[in-house]
């Protein structure tokens, strides 16, 4: 088992990390601009994402369903399930740009974005918009090939495009002097041609799920069951980016110093936690496979190893961000107009290094929950942690204490501790254990009911 968690993570991983130079690459660029220009890049990345949430919640439904009819070797039906998956997908996105596109000046202003800051947010939110149906094309060919345990080939098309992102970037910016806008329009290029290599692939020979649109009209049930399983997943991710944008409104109040801060070592969290992450999405493939092979045995064998190895991550990257965590946020933040930003770093890199174990444990429980379909669970944990445990803590924080930022950095890791207990409890309590996919056998139905 554990050779297959490290065969399906890997490629995650790799994957993962290089999502992350699509940010990073832009940050490291930016940042040589001002620390405002940096500032409004992670200000405005809460919107885009509760965009980007929606068809990452029918990009969970994907690989959770699609996964479980593979490991049932239901492939006709696969491929049905798959074709509607690419409709609503597509649909979706079209829907979400142009209104993302349209009420950007407003949601920025209402985040309490001013001046310099505002313009900026403006332009950069903007033009990311633009790339959401390609990126939520993209994530249809991560479904489909993750679903059939094919986590390399996503990998390898994410690498061509970050690679091309890391090119563009300071030749939009600074060779074409578009500033901001450039390093926008520099990731929408790169998805842009990603998209169309995953086209190109999601209908190649290779697919065995690939998309049947002969004679194609939606279907009503399975697209009931795609919107079942993706609408809880897009609800949490949402839910939490709304929470998000509420987090950065309070951590706007503290200056943008505070603000530059927490986006330096939210990058720095997020490449260093890439394993485990990786992990709880490879998970999530497996729990499903075998769950439509009725081998729950295997599925809890899965969990526990995942749950070792994201926790070692997790301890590495604690002691890696504490030894070396000036040199650390110092080569992230290239400019130096406000020493401030490294100061107020430093702070939240310790409290937010200490939680990282947790981080893994939380991508543990939710890859399980997802892999069976069982989505609500992974919803609640994601909306919990942040509009019931985090964000009331800052309130507090802000109105009764004089603790500054520091509030906000001990709430962020205190919450992550609070969802990880409800997560186990749920795990004990065992409802996740039903699958809500309707399997087309006897034998299938006898999967649905191992929780009695």
């Amino acid at each position: 088992m554990y050779r297959v968690l490290a065969t399906l993570s890997i490629p995650i991983v790799l994957n993962s990390l290089i999502q992350t130079l699509y940010n990073l690459a832009d940050g490291l660029w930016v940042s040589r601009l001002s620390s405002v220009h940096f500032a409004a890049t992670a200000f405005v990345w809460p919107v885009n994402f509760l965009f980007i949430s929606m068809g990452m919640g029918l990009s969970i439904a994907g690989t959770s369903l699609l996964s479980q009819l593979v490991g049932h070797k239901d492939f006709q039906r696969a491929k049905e399930y798959a074709a509607q998956l690419v409709a609503i997908t597509l649909a979706s996105s079209i829907v979400f740009t142009a209104l993302g596109y349209l009420a950007t000046p407003l949601v920025v202003r209402l985040m309490g974005a001013t001046a310099d800051l505002a313009h900026l947010a403006i332009i950069y939110l903007r033009i990311t918009f633009l790339d959401l149906p390609f990126l939520y094309l993209f994530f249809n060919v991560n479904s489909m090939m993750h679903a059939q345990g094919d986590t390399v080939t996503p990998m390898l098309l994410s690498a061509g495009s970050a690679i091309l992102n890391v090119i563009l970037d300071p030749i939009f910016i600074f060779t074409l002097d578009w500033g901001i806008a450039g390093a926008a329009w520099a990731t929408l290029v790169s998805r842009a041609l990603l998209s169309i290599a995953g086209v190109v692939l999601l209908f190649g020979k290779r697919n065995r799920v690939r998309p049947d649109f002969r004679n194609f009209r939606p279907n009503p049930i399975i697209l009931k069951e795609i919107v079942r399983v993706g609408l809880p997943s897009s609800i949490g991710q949402s839910g939490a980016s709304l929470g998000f944008i509420v987090l950065n409104g309070f951590i706007a109040s503290y200056g943008t110093a505070t603000l530059a801060a927490y986006a330096m070592v939210n990058r720095i969290t997020s490449l260093v936690m890439q394993p485990a992450m990786g992990m709880g999405q490879a998970l999530t493939t497996i729990v499903g496979q075998n769950v439509g092979a009725n081998q729950m045995d295997r599925v809890k064998e899965a969990f526990y190893k995942a749950l070792r190895l994201t926790i070692l991550v997790g301890v590495l990257g604690a002691i890696v961000c504490l030894l070396f965590d000036e040199p650390i946020l110092t080569f992230f933040m290239q400019a130096k107009d406000d020493p401030a930003v490294i100061e107020l770093g430093l702070t939240y890199l310790l409290f937010v290094s200490l939680s990282l174990p947790l981080m893994g444990i939380f991508s543990v429980f939710a890859g399980l929950y997802q892999g069976t379909g069982n989505t609500k669970y992974s919803m609640s944990m994601e909306v919990g942690r942040l509009w019931f445990v985090r964000l009331p803590m800052i309130w507090l924080f802000g109105h009764f204490t004089n603790w500054g930022s520091t509030g906000i950095w001990f709430s962020m890791s205190f919450s992550n501790a609070v969802v990880c207990l409800y997560g186990y409890w749920i795990y004990k309590k065992r409802p996740w254990q039903r699958s809500v996919l309707k399997l087309q056998t006897d034998e299938a139905s006898e999967t649905l009911g191992l929780a009695n």
